[in-house]
């Protein structure tokens, strides 16, 4: 995993390389989504199917689980079967990837540019940005960097330390499926009730190591744990809260609250809400807590890696 890391932080997923074999995430997506179009028919209850949800869910983790522990068991032993696993797990980690696209959006916003600031922030989160000033782009671009420095890196990263290559790709076709059709939505509300469920399962301690990986890289530590204990809670998530506060906390900022996305008006309380809103400034000292972060989360793995023995 401490491969995977250090290949994507340093080349991403380069474009040359999506165009001309696309990337497993876009793979898992073309799956879910032909499961979707065939099982998930409107016109059936809600019990048939939510029972369909779970059998697209169940047949999606092990088709991903089953085929990386083949290609783990044709993997040499030593040093060069972990560096060929962390080249494998290398495109399902996502460091430079949000990293980028965070930034793509604090570069126009700190310029002025605020319609290049919508355009780049509505890449990465679900409301609508019209309507979002500076503060409101900046708070809804730190969120996601908060939310997906956990979904993206830690919780891959976790799961891939805990259960090797198959970890890491369950996992990610676990939070995919998530992304796509765990909302409650007329269209998915059953049928993507397992796989929302499951999401949930899966991210629980994730998401806590990553606030507090980001108390702990901060400036702020006491007062980010703080207002991670005291607010994560009362997000409308039982996940997304504990980095969403912590990182808030950091950086002095208040996160969450009101949004508009495109269907309806969601009154979200707020995370750390005596603070501030987020200025284009404040993303820029987020990007640097983020990494903080990804190199703690190195040394991190490295540590464990000289405390179990090298392979």
């Amino acid at each position: 995993m401490l491969v995977a890391l250090m290949l994507d932080a340093a080349v991403g997923w380069p474009q040359n390389l999506y165009a001309r074999v696309g990337h497993p995430v876009t793979w898992l997506g073309a799956l879910i989504d032909a499961g979707d179009r065939r099982l998930n028919r409107p016109k059936a209850s809600d019990v048939s199917r939510r029972v369909a949800g779970v059998v697209l869910a169940g047949g999606v983790i092990v088709l991903a689980a089953g085929i990386a522990q083949a290609a783990s068991h044709l993997l040499p032993e030593g040093r060069i079967g972990v560096i060929l696993t962390g080249i494998l797990a290398w495109p399902l980690v996502a460091a430079r990837s949000l990293h980028d696209h965070v930034n793509a959006v604090a570069r126009p916003l700190a310029a002025g540019d605020l319609a290049g600031a919508r355009r780049a922030v509505s890449m990465i989160v679900g409301r609508n940005p019209d309507p979002l000033d500076g503060a409101g782009i900046a708070r809804a671009a730190a969120e996601s960097l908060a939310e997906n420095t956990s979904d993206g890196i830690v919780a891959p990263l976790f799961w891939g330390m805990l259960l090797g290559l198959p970890g890491i790709a369950a996992y990610k076709a676990i939070n995919t499926m998530d992304s796509m059709i765990g909302h409650r939505t007329p269209r998915h509300e059953a049928f993507g009730w397992a796989a929302a469920r499951i999401d949930d399962v899966v991210n629980l301690a994730p998401a806590r190591l990553t606030g507090l990986l980001f108390a702990l890289a901060s400036s702020r530590p006491v007062t980010a744990l703080r207002v991670m204990l005291r607010d994560a809670r009362s997000h409308r998530s039982p996940n997304a809260g504990w980095p969403e506060a912590a990182f808030a906390g950091a950086l002095g900022i208040r996160l969450s609250g009101p949004r508009t996305y495109a269907d309806r008006v969601a009154d979200e309380p707020w995370l750390n809400g005596t603070a501030p809103e987020p200025q284009p400034a404040d993303l820029a000292r987020g990007l640097a807590l983020y990494r903080r972060v990804m190199v703690m989360l190195a040394i991190l793995m490295a540590l464990i890696i000289l405390l179990n023995g090298l392979p």
